[in-house]
């Protein structure tokens, strides 16, 4: 039993991988994309901001539209439609239906992801959930963290095709072996619509959102075009430049570890402190983006930071609505997404307007934003009464 858990578990972890890494790892390959397609770099972006768009649409309604459904179904209906995307945008030459072929599975990105850590935690006892879901989270972090340095490493010793067919190959494996060990999952109890939807009646879950938006799109004005800066700031290119972005991946699993424990021991004085933390990052950044061995050591803390962001985002959002977590597990992908969205336009606008060197300014901005919604809620849920709520 407990070995077969395990297999369901790995199984949900590479699906999540796979989906992860095709909306992430074409960050890596942005600069090569913008000169085949022979587009401009900001229009390039549109492959991520878009696509995290269409997940923040997605994040609060497509899991509540498919709860209903057998579970080994909608995993199934999700990653086949990625693998058909994923193979499209390997043979176009055409950037809209490249576009297309990307912005239509990540309507159905969320359902994956809220399906595989709902399941994760029930496979198993409730004592052992949190591990079972912590497994799956590491297919979030990686699929976001080691998508892009290994996509961008696939594109640079082969082709960018190749890097697309491997995105491909991760979601197929996920399919074949979904379809072969996983069980039939009909649903047999599930919450109402409303009672999920009551959580946005209070104004901590809204002052959650709002906090999380604005920390992704602090971290995405300037993470998106990572590859960019470093090529046109920092000079560097080909396998020093995916070096750099393994580094920048191998650093958000540390952060990973160092956000759980930074949450476990306080979590509010840590949400507090991270604006600044990433204030300090972006500072360094504009002022030693064109030396390499410090930009090194840089983008080795930004990839630590990066990482707690994530956690820090997930733990202040389902902390506001604990009495509904599938849902408010769609509302931080929803608020994350379209975070993502606003820093890669802010960051493109900002490229095409001034210069990339200048990105650090809007992430500094939506900091200073973030900085303001963390303190509003602090301020009006002191701890007794956030335990209670």
């Amino acid at each position: 039993m407990e070995k077969r858990n395990n297999l369901f578990i790995l199984i949900l972890t590479i699906g999540v991988f796979g989906i992860l890494n095709t909306e992430m790892g074409i960050v890596g390959i942005l600069p090569s994309l913008a000169d085949h397609f022979q587009v401009s770099i900001s229009k390039a972006g549109l492959l991520v901001s878009l696509f995290a768009l269409a997940v923040a649409v997605a994040g609060p309604t497509m899991p509540l539209l498919f709860s209903g459904i057998n579970r080994k179904k909608v995993l199934l209906l999700v990653l086949g439609i990625f693998v058909l995307g994923n193979i499209v945008s390997i043979f176009t030459s055409n950037f809209t239906i490249l576009l297309i072929a990307r912005v239509i599975p990540a309507f159905l990105h969320p359902v994956y992801i809220s399906i595989a850590l709902t399941v994760a935690a029930t496979s198993v006892s409730k004592e052992e959930a949190p591990k079972a879901v912590s497994k799956v989270m590491m297919g979030v972090s990686a699929g976001m963290v080691l998508g892009v340095p290994i996509t961008s490493f696939i594109a640079d010793t082969t082709s960018i095709e190749m890097a697309m067919l491997f995105f491909t190959i991760v979601n197929a494996v996920a399919f074949i072996a979904t379809m072969i060990f996983v069980p039939s999952m009909p649903v047999k109890e599930r919450l109402s619509y409303g009672s999920q939807l009551s959580v946005l009646k209070k104004s901590i879950t809204w002052i959650s959102i709002f906090t999380v938006l604005f920390i992704n799109a602090a971290i995405y004005a300037v993470n998106s075009y990572l590859a960019e800066y470093l090529e046109t700031i920092t000079n560097i290119s080909g396998k020093t430049l995916s070096l750099m972005l393994f580094v920048f991946g191998g650093a958000s699993i540390i952060g990973n570890i160092v956000a759980g424990k930074l949450l476990t021991k306080n979590a509010r004085k840590s949400v507090v402190s991270y604006p600044f933390a990433l204030v300090v990052v972006y500072i360094l950044l504009f002022f030693l983006g064109q030396f390499t061995i410090p930009m090194a050591l840089i983008v080795l803390v930004f990839g630590i930071v990066f990482a707690i962001g994530s956690n820090i985002c997930q733990y202040w959002i389902t902390s506001a609505a604990p009495e509904a977590p599938e849902f408010s597990n769609g509302l931080f992908l929803a608020a994350s997404n379209l975070g993502v969205t606003t820093g890669t336009s802010v960051g493109g606008l900002i490229i095409s307007g001034m210069d990339t060197h200048y990105i650090v300014f809007g992430g500094i901005l939506f900091l200073i934003l973030s900085l303001v919604f963390i303190l509003m809620r602090n301020y009006m849920y002191n701890p007794e009464k956030q335990h209670s709520s």
